[in-house]
């Protein structure tokens, strides 16, 4: 089917990352998203099922087949994305209403079971309902703007300037959301580089977002800008302060935010570690405790009992250790490209 969809592409290129639908970022962050539920959803059937004299398989494994089927899916969509045919999207918008449908059945019979919103069970289950749904708008919002199922003129899309010159090589803008954080686009290069020497020609032109004459061209019009809003005024004269925060300001306040989200991240290893501590201390004082669970009808665990558990705590550790330093290493990559930017354009 993928392999279908990549040869019947029209797009000729010599870039394969160039095309974006859209919602891209925010496919890829609720994709993310939806397999971080997934694996809590798989730990709380495992830790559920620990509890029980027998096992009951039901509890972990089609949360299992979810999280295989939510990696395909973004898999499936970055092909189908590269080559440009929008139309295989029509499948995984299928199965978006599916899961969504199935979802919501069963936390409708959560509901009428009378399990209690406190239960995570029937928290990870509601998150679910709403991320799938989120989903479905984001493949309905690519019909929309493609208009590429119900509409007889679909719309035609260039690949931008920079990817039409092969002398330019820095893909950054224009690979998935995965690669961004991960660098991934730039093996092909450190690669090259570990074999000889790279010079100015392998590493390529700066694209144009990037060169001092765009951003030069962009802080003049906003300071352009400052000069008309202070020309009633004559005691007031344009300030190249707020020309700067308005022509680059964005970049800035998202550097920020990724550095916030980084700082909060350190949060977690102290706490996780002091859990997982406490969590073997309760083990030790508790070792002839008896099991509390065995009817499988009274499996559901609150967060709180989840969250005791140090094998969960371990792996929360773990993810949290790992998005922190993607959010640090986002700061400081649009810290650079942005005063780097702000240097040309003065």
């Amino acid at each position: 089917f993928l392999g279908w969809g990549s040869q019947s592409s029209k797009v000729q290129i010599h870039h394969n990352t160039w095309l974006h639908f859209p919602g891209h970022n925010l496919r890829w962050i609720l994709t993310f998203t939806l397999l971080f539920v997934h694996v809590c959803e798989i730990a709380e059937g495992i830790v559920s099922d620990t509890q029980m004299k027998s096992r009951h398989l039901h509890l972990f494994l089609p949360a299992i087949m979810g999280f295989v089927a939510a990696t395909v899916s973004i898999v499936y969509y970055h092909n189908i994305e590269t080559s440009n045919f929008p139309k295989l999207l029509l499948a995984l918008f299928l199965y978006w209403i599916m899961a969504f449908v199935t979802k919501t059945i069963k936390l409708v019979r959560y509901c009428q079971d009378g399990v209690p919103f406190s239960q995570l069970r029937f928290c990870i289950t509601g998150i679910m309902v709403i991320l799938y749904g989120l989903l479905m708008a984001v493949e309905i919002n690519v019909i929309r703007v493609r208009r590429y199922v119900f509409f007889m003129n679909p719309q035609k899309v260039k690949p931008p300037e920079d990817l039409q010159d092969l002398g330019v090589r820095f893909l950054q803008p224009f690979v998935n959301l995965l690669s961004k954080a991960t660098y991934w686009w730039m093996n092909t290069l450190i690669i090259s580089a570990h074999k000889k020497p790279v010079d100015l020609k392998a590493i390529g032109k700066l694209p144009i977002a990037m060169r001092a004459l765009t951003n030069y061209v962009c802080l003049k019009e906003a300071y352009e800008e400052q000069k008309k809003k202070v020309a009633d005024q004559p005691n007031r004269s344009p300030s190249i302060w707020l020309a700067m925060y308005s022509a680059f300001g964005r970049p800035i306040l998202l550097s920020s935010t990724f550095r916030y989200l980084a700082d909060l991240l350190g949060f977690a290893g102290p706490l996780c570690i002091s859990g997982i501590v406490q969590g073997f201390q309760n083990t030790t004082n508790n070792t002839n405790a008896t099991e509390k669970v065995k009817d499988p009808s009274n499996s559901y665990l609150s967060s709180e009992e989840f969250l005791r558990n140090v094998y969960v705590l371990a792996v929360l550790l773990f993810l949290a250790l790992i998005l922190q330093r993607t959010f640090l290493q986002a700061s400081y990559y649009v810290t650079t490209e942005t005063g780097i930017n702000l240097r040309g354009a003065l």
